[in-house]
């Protein structure tokens, strides 16, 4: 039973980043009908804004400090971060600890920027062209983003620690008599996760904006007849699709250390998890992403692979084959969406 609940635990953990990742593409397809292969670019990128703002924090400058000796008796160099003469030695240590959660504060406008900059200055261009087009396109600028961050960072993965005080595990089972030691960071990570998914939801669900974007999706040209800038509220969709893609990367980081390609990594898995809950569905985007998740933890299991050596390879993509050939929609897919 221990077993078992750990891995739903690491399922849940992994899916977290998949329906993430798959809201945000779920958002841009059913506002803009754009596939874009570009999203994972912007998981990849909200992962180097949490190293980013780690290593502006560590800038430091070298003092004399005559406690500390070499061999020979002079005083030695050492490097003091700014932050902590700024702050104070125990405040500035505080901040640079916890580098990762205050990245959010950089991540959001950034992200937001990013999203606007590659909706207004190329995929709006795109909005009329076939599917095929817009994925090479968008392809291409998840190569070209690729790149650069490689480019400024290097190609080795840079480790990006989370919290002092969140580092370690806590044991998730002690109410319940059980032994279930787990990472402290990755059950932080779930709950953000949830917490995004859950502001997205409410936004859509509860406020005039979000009321008048469900109204597109459904009906874009009658919302257009109502005098209603339908167009611009799609572009500020964009913009938060972009920014959940980020915030999923920043708080990802600290469990699987960013390197220039974990976006292509996330990307192929987040589009089957799309097709899996349905294209333009929001909660099948969701609900897939968690499934999937569940299912490639079991399968990572030392009797799956040995039963069935590489099944953890390919359980999403069988999976996916199954939910296609019985509901061509997908789990929760919309009738019209990708259908001549």
């Amino acid at each position: 039973m221990d077993g078992l609940i750990l891995q739903i635990l690491n399922g849940l953990d992994k899916g977290s980043a998949y329906a993430l990742i798959a809201l945000g593409l779920t958002l841009i397809f059913g506002t803009l009908g754009v596939v874009n292969f570009a999203h994972g670019a912007l998981f990849m990128i909200g992962a180097f804004c949490a190293v980013t703002i780690s290593k502006i924090l560590n800038i430091s400058y070298e003092v004399v400090d005559p406690n500390q000796t070499d061999f020979l008796g002079n005083p030695l160099k050492v490097k003091t971060p700014y932050v902590e003469s700024w702050f104070g030695p125990e405040m500035g240590t505080s901040i640079i600890d916890w580098s990762v959660p205050l990245a959010i504060l950089l991540t959001i406008p950034v992200m937001m920027l990013i999203g606007l900059i590659m909706e207004r200055g190329l995929i709006k261009h795109f909005y009329s062209r076939e599917h095929a087009d817009q994925i090479l396109v968008t392809f291409g600028l998840a190569i070209v983003l690729q790149e650069i961050i490689k480019y400024y960072f290097g190609a080795n993965p840079i480790q990006t620690p989370p919290p002092e005080a969140l580092q370690g595990v806590a044991n998730v089972g002690a109410a319940f008599g059980m032994d279930l030691p787990y990472p402290i960071w990755r059950i932080v990570y779930f709950c953000f996760s949830l917490g995004i998914i859950g502001a997205v939801f409410a936004f859509l669900q509860f406020t005039t904006f979000g009321m008048v974007v469900r109204a597109g999706m459904a009906d874009r040209e009658t919302v257009g007849l109502l005098g209603i800038n339908i167009d611009r509220r799609f572009t500020i969709m964009f913009a938060i699709a972009a920014a959940v893609a980020g915030l999923a990367g920043v708080m990802y980081a600290p469990i699987n250390p960013p390197n220039y390609h974990m976006g292509m990594d996330f990307l192929v898995l987040s589009f089957v998890v799309v097709v899996v809950g349905g294209m333009g569905s929001l909660p099948g985007a969701v609900l897939a992403g968690f499934m999937l998740g569940i299912l490639e933890s079991f399968a990572s299991t030392t009797w799956a692979t040995t039963t069935l050596p590489g099944i953890n390879q390919i359980i999403i993509y069988l999976v996916a084959i199954i939910v296609l050939l019985t509901r061509p929609r997908g789990l929760m897919g919309r009738k019209g969406v990708m259908e001549e």
